[in-house]
């Protein structure tokens, strides 16, 4: 597949973690989906506090850096690239609940996670249901707003897991316990984890485990999935889309539909770059589409950081905006073992792997972890979403408007606006792909 797609977001939520004990070996079973029993921990769901008090800020500052430390290794502008770093984050912070030892500690470090595990685990919670607050105030009919985010533990029946563990994740994720057969089913199992994420996705994110990711040995699967699908605050009319020219880094163009619009829109400029902010319906979340100066995309794709994406953010002031931008869709999937490890992330990995946070023994190992996302924007709005798995083995208005053409490579970003959250991180390079 010539694109690919992370959904920042998706995959911090979309963690999945497989366990087991011996080499991996070729899936067997039906090819049916098989049933889960629930086991609920018995400890609800924490209230959350502020998230001042909850530190969520020192939260949403590690992810952003994990986010573009990600973003760079996944690069290449031969492709159209979309993810979710909060997913991603948020699933690999329910495994790093399991992480002790070096193991723990490689992981804090690749995932730039500054505050203390229960600490940590408290932040998480706590912006989580901020964001399950977003879209409260859109109310009237036919307004589109939907903001989704779900976590699930899928288990081998009869294993032993570690009750605070267990408790650990019910708290603070919301994620309850669904036992399966891996062993002897595990095909059908793979199907009915797919199946879930394709229902908490609506049907946008299919087959995210794929064949040979569930084995007889699987003991441990965390799966997170969000959506989103929002309309514009400022809609783009569609009587002024039009066909016209996008030009490619190698110097050819294609023909794609241009969406048009004069708005008072969040604005600004520096050296290299064009930036216009987009809010969604409620103005709680909001699009930021950075455009290079051209031949300057790889320069800004490549250095974008943290503090530069601050210091654009922080330059952003309303003023009248001549827009234009394509209207793009595309998907992607890849697995995120490599890019983890090269990040640091390599004990996890090993059989040295120390997750005994898990089930008390030494035991366990991530053998991959999988990463899905979608991302679809029309005159309306926007629909987005991803899914991340882990799989572990034992073992004041201007008199003339400023003007944005979006008609070469960009990068875009979906952002909480009040905790600062990137929900979605990506590029696109050519939007008929």
């Amino acid at each position: 597949m010539d694109k690919r797609v992370v959904c920042w977001f998706s995959l911090w939520m979309a963690l999945c973690l497989v366990v087991a004990s011996l080499p991996g070996c070729s899936p067997k079973g039906p090819a049916t989906v098989a049933k889960a029993e629930v086991l609920q921990s018995d400890k609800p769901r924490l209230s959350a506090p502020s998230l001042q008090e909850a530190r969520v800020p020192d939260l949403v500052a590690g992810n952003t850096l994990f986010a573009f430390d990600l973003y760079r290794t996944l690069f290449d502008q031969e492709l159209n690239v979309f993810y979710s770093p909060y997913s991603i984050s948020l699933a690999l912070a329910m495994t790093y609940a399991g992480a002790r030892g070096d193991t723990a500690l490689e992981m804090a470090q690749a995932l730039h996670l500054a505050l203390p595990q229960e600490r940590l685990h408290a932040a998480s919670n706590a912006l989580d249901q901020a964001l399950a607050s977003r879209g409260t105030t859109v109310t009237q009919e036919g307004e589109r707003f939907r903001l989704h985010v779900t976590n699930a533990l899928w288990g081998q029946k009869d294993y032993a897991f570690l009750a605070a563990f267990l408790d650990l994740l019910a708290q603070n994720y919301g994620a309850g316990l669904r036992l399966l057969d891996f062993q002897g089913a595990p095909e059908a199992s793979r199907q009915t984890i797919n199946q879930w994420v394709e229902e908490q996705t609506e049907q946008k994110i299919r087959d995210l485990l794929p064949s040979g990711s569930i084995t007889p040995l699987t003991r441990l699967v965390l799966s997170n999935a969000i959506y989103f699908n929002a309309g514009w605050m400022y809609p783009f009319p569609e009587s002024a889309t039009a066909d016209g020219a996008f030009y490619l880094l190698k110097g050819s163009t294609v023909n794609v539909p241009l969406m048009q619009q004069s708005e008072r829109l969040g604005y600004a400029e520096g050296p290299g770059y064009q930036a216009v902010e987009l809010p969604y319906l409620g103005g709680e979340l909001s699009m930021v589409v950075l455009l290079p100066a051209e031949g300057q995309f790889e320069r800004l794709a490549q250095g974008l950081d943290a503090a530069q994406l601050a210091d654009i953010l922080g330059r952003i002031e309303h003023t009248q905006v001549a827009l234009t931008l394509p209207r793009f869709k595309y998907e992607s999937e890849f697995p995120l073992k490599e890019a983890l490890q090269r990040l640091g992330m390599e004990e996890a990995f090993s059989t040295n792997a120390d997750f005994s946070g898990m089930d008390g023994r030494r035991d366990l190992f991530i053998d991959n972890v999988y990463h899905k996302a979608f991302v679809a924007v029309d005159e309306k709005g926007t629909e987005a979403a991803a899914a991340t798995a882990v799989v572990i083995a034992l073992t004041s208005m201007p008199a003339e408007p400023k003007e944005v053409r979006v008609d070469r490579p960009f990068l875009f970003l979906i952002r909480d606006v009040e905790s600062g959250a990137i929900l979605f991180l990506g590029h696109v390079v050519n939007p008929t792909k």
